[in-house]
């Protein structure tokens, strides 16, 4: 698989990461721990040498499946977990106190069984503490060994300069896809001329884009779906013009919308990096193989203008959720 440079920060990882939330949690029953790492070590089989995890995904739970699965070349590949809720717990609020994100470094590297953390995320903007402080927090860490490059996760454009000026911002993780393109107003400019790199979370749309999702799918009670806004039923029918336009582009490119939405993706900017979850191995092996996807100028236009005319229904998130983004 090919390589890309997560921006100026040196930090090379696979064209496409995998994210490990779904699991443990929020798409439903947590996958039976062989499952998982048989999936996890597919995709590192398969060239993906980015995986993502988080404290908040299981409290540990989530980062210790990961550091399970990939332990026998852990050397061979780049982890990035993430620090900023309260006990490790989104539901409880947020919390980016120094003293908090140095636990959640220490706890994380056990949870991992790993000497490093390879890129350590600000998972939200917390609001009571200044982002110099955090950033001052991790260049101790970095300078300690205990995690080499940092980022942030949802920030606005002004936390990520003030933070960028204490301790250079490898990458910023956010949601971005045909779904959701808001980052292309403000995001995108400011990380291309900071030099900082874009990790796309939910690139197919929570699983809209692959087709798979209609207003008739029905979710599981502990699908995190349930509570957002753009997959009401309504919204879902409403927003099926989307996945057929998706769905065409992919018919003429003899591939599955899956693919397409991730080759746009690719397309953008070569220091964007999606990183897809699934916990299927057949979705994996689709997902890889939307790298290599080529969109032509021609067609990147053809789309542009497609997504121009297309307004989508309903918030990405409920509004105690959207609260806490791009501060």
């Amino acid at each position: 698989m090919e390589k890309r440079f997560l921006g100026n920060s040196g930090l090379e990882v696979s064209g496409l990461g995998l994210g490990c939330m779904g699991f443990t949690f929020g798409y439903g029953p947590a996958t039976p721990e062989a499952d998982a790492l048989s999936l996890i070590r597919k995709a590192y089989d398969l060239g993906i040498t980015f995986f993502d995890t988080a404290e908040a995904y299981s409290q540990g739970g989530n980062e210790t499946l990961l550091g399970k699965a990939v332990h026998p070349f852990r050397d061979q590949v780049v982890i990035a977990t993430k620090f900023g809720f309260k006990d490790g717990d989104s539901s409880k609020g947020l919390d980016s106190r120094p003293e908090r994100i140095r636990q959640v470094a220490e706890n994380s590297l056990r949870y991992l069984n790993t000497d490093y953390i390879d890129l350590f995320y600000q998972h939200r903007v917390d609001p009571d503490v200044p982002i110099e402080d955090v950033a001052g927090t991790v260049q101790d860490l970095i300078k300690e060994g205990k995690i080499r490059y940092w980022g942030l996760s949802e920030a606005g454009v002004e936390t990520i300069r003030k933070a960028h000026t204490v301790q250079p911002v490898t990458a910023l993780q956010s949601e971005y896809s045909m779904f959701f393109r808001d980052p292309e107003k403000k995001i995108i400019p400011a990380l291309e001329e900071l030099g900082i790199g874009f990790v796309p979370f939910s690139p197919l749309g929570k699983g809209f884009l692959t087709g798979a999702v209609d207003a008739n799918t029905v979710f599981d009670q502990s699908d995190f779906r349930n509570t957002v806004p753009r997959f009401s039923k309504e919204n879902r029918a409403a927003n099926q013009v989307l996945v057929e336009l998706v769905g065409s582009i992919a018919k003429n490119k003899n591939a599955t919308p899956a693919q397409v939405a991730l080759a746009w993706l690719l397309a953008q900017k070569p220091w964007i990096v999606p990183i897809p979850g699934t916990t299927k191995e057949h979705r994996l092996e689709e997902n890889v193989g939307g790298v290599s996807i080529s969109l032509t100028e021609n067609d990147l236009a053809a789309i542009r203008t497609a997504l121009e005319g297309i307004e989508i229904a309903g918030e990405r998130y409920p509004a105690h959720l959207q609260a806490r983004v791009g501060k």
